[in-house]
């Protein structure tokens, strides 16, 4: 197939796009439509630098969230289950040429154990993650993920588990989307061919094109839930912007479904990574600010997801600029919640999950453990349908609050009548007097002992 990323036409746009004060203010208010925007507007945006102009942007990031999803946030802990792996990715403390790492593919118990862990702290949804090699097939991938899904604790269960792994066959993404996958989640790394040929040397991530075109094959197998991202730090940061919006579209215009997600790690220093240790291409925090609230007015239907490689202070920021979904308590490293491993890179914030919701709470942010959507059914086009002209929002909103109530009241993060006024404000905030009513009915079973409801 003919990649759908023109790195020429790509470079081109970057280097031919002049900051104008009206080009600008007139892309400013188009996002406000909720239609996005295209690589030309984008590259416009992520040209200023002025200090001006960038409130202006992060303003109206920010606003455009709210319009999606409100004021949100979904948590979630990514599982880690093997850093064995067939790939020499330059920048990844797991590359099969580091041979300091010690080498671990958790058991069921351990996997169990782990669960059980994350459940005890209150997570809903977890993000199963593991280094590509001959062990991580469908049919492992398939058992971990029922296995999963088997675990109940007093306090809870895992409702929706998501799996970020390397390309699969079509047989085995059927196997995976039978056994009960929410999202499938891959990273292209970087979009630039040269760049990408130089940090894979060797293995089957070597590959371009197979990773590049390894949703096709996941959305006709049926995964019609998908999550891209970017490791920013490896390529020009409008380059890789730019490219990422190109599979967007490319997504978007042949399954009629764009990504539900985007992630936008950043490099960070991993074991038995030189190039971890000094980015190439390292991304400043202002310029990552940029890069968040562009992909938010440019396609803000997706879940833009930040991960815990970011410092507390940072990460605060940036809520404020686009981010729908977190990570938590994480762990990168196998059977990391319940022994003492080395992780595929270091974390920026080591907060207990208890501690950010209570940071994010006082923040005036919704603290959401939902995994409604999944389980009603609305994923692919029925998502999209919904998402794409804001009418997602009231459903998001609505079950932030009753899962919110639940976490609250079943781990003691704070005192409910800490939380009772400002779920009752965000409550009234539901224009929708049929859902707003329904939503106080069903906070009060929950007050009453009833779990796992919602719209």
């Amino acid at each position: 197939m003919k990649s759908f990323i023109d790195e020429q036409g790509i470079l081109g746009i970057i280097h031919n796009t002049k900051f104008s004060p009206v080009s600008f203010r007139e892309i400013i208010n188009k996002a406000f439509s909720l239609k996005g925007l295209d690589i030309r507007e984008a590259a416009m945006l992520l040209s200023c630098t002025r200090d001006e102009y960038l409130s202006e942007l992060f303003s109206a990031a920010g606003k455009i969230k709210e319009l999606i999803y409100g004021r949100r946030l979904v948590f979630f802990a990514p599982l880690y289950i093997s850093n064995f792996c067939t790939n020499n990715c330059l920048y990844c403390g797991f590359r099969n040429k580091n041979k300091t790492l010690k080498r671990k593919l958790i058991d069921t118990d351990e996997i169990k154990q782990d669960v059980e862990f994350l459940i005890s702290e209150g997570h809903k949804r977890l993000l199963v993650v593991a280094g590509q090699d001959n062990n991580i097939n469908a049919d492992y991938l398939a058992d971990i993920i029922k296995t999963i899904y088997s675990i109940n604790k007093s306090k809870g269960e895992i409702r929706r588990v998501n799996i970020n792994v390397a390309p699969l066959e079509y047989s085995g993404f059927k196997k995976i989307k039978k056994a009960g996958i929410g999202t499938y989640q891959i990273f292209q790394e970087t979009y630039h061919g040269g760049t990408y040929k130089f940090m894979h040397p060797s293995g089957p991530k070597s590959d371009f094109d197979a990773r590049l075109y390894a949703i096709d094959v996941a959305q006709a197998a049926g995964i019609d839930d998908v999550g891209i991202g970017v490791l920013f730090g490896l390529y020009d940061y409008r380059f890789e912007t730019l490219a990422l919006l190109k599979h967007c579209s490319y997504l978007d215009d042949k399954f009629g479904v764009g990504p539900h997600t985007i992630s936008v790690p950043r490099i960070e220093p991993a074991s038995g990574s030189s190039i971890s240790n000094n980015p190439p291409y390292k991304l400043s925090d202002i310029d990552f600010k940029k890069v968040i609230a562009v992909l938010r007015l440019a396609v803000p239907y997706a879940g833009l997801i930040l991960s815990t490689r970011e410092k507390p202070a940072l990460r605060n920021e940036l809520f404020n600029l686009g981010i729908s979904q977190i990570s938590a308590g994480s762990r990168t490293n196998p059977g990391g919640y319940s022994s003492d491993t080395e992780g595929q890179f270091s974390l920026g914030d080591y907060r207990t999950l208890k501690e950010v919701v209570c940071d994010v709470t006082d923040r005036g942010f919704i603290a959401s453990f939902c995994t409604a959507c999944y389980r009603k059914g609305r994923t692919g086009g029925d998502f999209m349908e919904l998402a794409k002209p804001g009418n997602i929002q009231e459903f998001c909103l609505s079950n932030a609050l009753l899962t919110f109530k639940e976490y609250i009241l079943d781990y003691k993060a704070m005192p409910i009548t800490d939380v009772e006024g400002f779920i009752r404000k965000q409550v009234a905030t539901i224009k929708d007097c049929r859902i707003r009513e329904a939503t106080v009915s069903r906070l009060k079973k929950i007050g009453k002992g009833e779990r796992d409801i919602y719209f």
